[in-house]
């Protein structure tokens, strides 16, 4: 047990009356009798958020297509606003940020232009614990430059299945490798990887490097420029809140403006001649030139709302009240689920993990059913993985208490059993 506690869910209230963030709860749409414990797979919706893309459509009603340059929000610009409002949660410079596609078309977009292969340096470096999109557009990059994906996609493998060792990783950083790109935060496992370690040793060894912050951003504060990280992408709908589907994130350091993007579109071109229409390519100066095509106005409306949301809130605090529930909730497992066969997946080192812990047991699937069902509601991820992220800005301590002794009634009652040990469609 990381810490002595009394274990009663008067002491989990206590513990939200001194949550500083606990005033957020209250500007999300919760619903009663609900323990929702999947913020690390969609965010839910907030009524700033609400109200954002309701002000989307009203403008999209009120001005047509003179929305572009019209109003509070001109559509014409919405990338870069939206990425310099997030450029502080990453670490980065408010042009080094910007709002577009989806993370695996953005992962496209970034590595086809800084992967470089050039004679024996050709390989990519990757994990074994990698989100499968990534890996899917990694090996289609390497066949794309017309070589083997089964030998140019250098895949560190993790120990135990769970955990990846960056000392395994820097150790397989040969002079072979010309590009390397990872999760911040495992998907599964929710380990943290030290990305400044990585992006220093890659860089020690001529090789660049990106990262996919799907698990990271907006609960884990990153220092990109500072680091020197080359790239990176990530998604808008799970910490930040942005709604199903929301339009994506990328990075770009300012050492690599002027740098002209392998997937080059219109919408990556300097804004003040984007409308000259000349048939020569000229890109943007920023992030912004790593665009492709016109942005989803509706798509990436309620960020307006839910980034002033994280912005209130500030990106150390929620790391901080992020940290006390997740170690409030590995505690719990301890006392309450271990002799049930529960374990945690997640590295207990607060520094070394995200915003999810994986609680892991035969029955995962079966679990995560059951849990559903009873009002809690969780994600799985295969083998037997059952995912829970109690979220700053508005999970109670008692929601953490509620969902664990829940999870014990169905384990020590095997009211669970009853339930196919399956994932679902979505699972």
């Amino acid at each position: 047990m990381t810490s002595p506690l009394p274990f009663s869910r008067a002491d989990a209230i206590t513990r939200d009356l001194a949550n500083p963030l606990r005033a957020f709860r209250e500007r999300f749409h919760l619903h009663p009798g609900t323990i929702y414990m999947d913020g690390n797979s969609l965010g839910p919706l907030s009524h700033d958020a609400e109200e954002a893309i309701l002000a989307a459509v009203q403008s999209w009603k009120t001005h047509g297509i003179g929305g572009w340059t019209e109003g509070e929000r001109p559509w014409f610009w919405l990338g870069e606003d939206l990425g310099a409002k997030q450029a502080d949660l990453v670490g980065a410079h408010p042009d080094e940020v910007v709002v577009t596609g989806s993370t695996t078309v953005n992962l496209h977009a970034l590595v086809s232009t800084f992967y470089r292969p050039e004679g024996n340096r050709r390989r990519i470096l990757a994990d074994d614990q990698n989100f499968p999109s990534d890996l899917y557009g990694l090996k289609s990059q390497i066949a794309l430059r017309g070589h083997d994906p089964a030998t140019d996609l250098v895949i560190v493998p993790s120990r135990d299945g769970r955990i990846v060792e960056e000392d395994d990783i820097i150790a397989s950083m040969s002079d072979d490798i010309a590009f390397a790109w990872f999760s911040a935060v495992n998907y599964r496992s929710g380990q943290l990887f030290d990305i400044e370690r990585l992006t220093r040793e890659a860089h020690a060894r001529g090789i660049l490097i990106g990262f996919d912050l799907a698990h990271s951003a907006g609960v884990v504060p990153h220092r990109l420029h500072d680091w020197g990280v080359d790239a990176a992408t990530w998604c808008t709908y799970k910490y930040l809140n942005g709604g199903p589907g929301a339009v994506g994130a990328l990075f770009v350091h300012q050492r690599h403006f002027g740098t002209t993007p392998a997937l080059a579109g219109w919408w990556g071109y300097a804004k003040d001649r984007q409308f000259d229409m000349s048939p020569d390519f000229s890109a943007a100066t920023s992030a912004g030139a790593w665009q492709i095509g016109t942005p989803s106005v509706l798509g990436a409306a309620a960020l307006h709302g839910s980034l002033a949301i994280t912005a209130e809130a500030g990106i150390d605090v929620i790391r901080a009240v992020s940290l006390a529930l997740t170690g409030y909730l590995i505690d719990l497992v301890d006392a309450r689920l271990a002799d049930l066969g529960f374990s945690i997946g997640t590295p207990r080192d607060p520094a070394r993990r995200g915003g999810h812990i994986a609680i892991e047991h035969p029955d995962g699937a079966r679990l995560a059913r059951a849990l559903k069902a009873r009002g809690v509601v969780p994600d799985f991820r295969p083998p037997t993985t059952v995912r829970f992220s109690p979220v700053a800005l508005y999970t109670t301590y008692a929601d953490v208490w509620d969902a664990i002794e829940v999870l014990h009634d169905l384990a020590s009652t095997g009211a669970h059993l009853e339930f196919e040990n399956e994932r679902g469609v979505v699972a």
